[in-house]
């Protein structure tokens, strides 16, 4: 695709979603350090929470598993709201997690639940981003974790290469494994700044993402703005 919607795809949708894969990283690192539980995704908390089970451990396999539970409701409303109208459902989308967000270290600090609800808080905030924000310039992605798109990218290029005849006029270039590999290092990126953050400020590290999220959300309201043009 070429032309202004491959332009609108590189500097809108791009840079969005390599700042919602930071915060994913972030996120999920900062969740980790706080309350030893992955809020952004499910694969690690039901391998946690079935070895907390087989250890006797309840309370924190039920830590685990509900995370699973609020996260997946969350990417079930976060993708129900993006098939509301264009120009309302980025805000009903990352509003809300950057409350849950902005929410999870005063809980935190509070002992409002402990670590559970903290977990839980953050967890739908995750779950929101990624049932919300899925595809990009055609492709699926994810913003929260990376396993599924790592193994996409490597199957789609061990395809490539072990097809015997490419054509030679093909340009080695390709946008969307790029922008895979952005997303990739956006992520790891995020998790390194949540770990550092967490680990010398506590809870309140957490607030770094909040700062990002408002600055995404009002770019994002600022890009909706721009015609589009044809």
């Amino acid at each position: 695709m070429n032309g202004p919607a491959q332009t609108s795809f590189r500097s809108i949708d791009s840079w969005l979603y390599l700042a919602l894969s930071f915060v994913g990283g972030y996120g999920d690192a900062a969740g980790f350090v706080l309350a030893k539980a992955f809020t952004g995704h499910a694969t690690g908390n039901l391998v946690l929470g079935a070895v907390a089970t087989a250890a006797g451990d309840f309370p924190t396999a039920f830590r685990h598993f509900s995370a699973v539970a609020v996260f997946l409701v969350g990417v079930f409303v976060g993708a129900w709201v993006m098939q509301l109208p264009k120009s309302s459902r980025l805000s009903l989308v990352m509003v809300p997690e950057l409350i849950l967000i902005l929410s999870a270290p005063l809980i935190l600090f509070a002992h409002l639940g402990g670590t559970q609800t903290f977990v839980m808080c953050v967890s739908l905030a995750l779950g929101l981003q990624n049932g919300g924000f899925r595809r990009v310039g055609g492709m699926g992605v994810h913003t929260t974790y990376l396993t599924g798109m790592i193994t996409s990218l490597i199957s789609s290029q061990a395809e490539k290469y072990s097809s015997h005849a490419l054509p030679p006029t093909k340009s080695a270039y390709n946008p969307k494994s790029t922008l895979i590999a952005q997303i990739w290092m956006a992520f790891i990126l995020g998790a390194i700044s949540g770990g550092v953050a967490t680990l010398h400020f506590q809870q309140w590290g957490l607030l770094g993402i909040g700062l990002i999220l408002l600055v995404v959300i009002l770019g994002s309201q600022f890009a909706t703005t721009i015609p589009q043009r044809t």
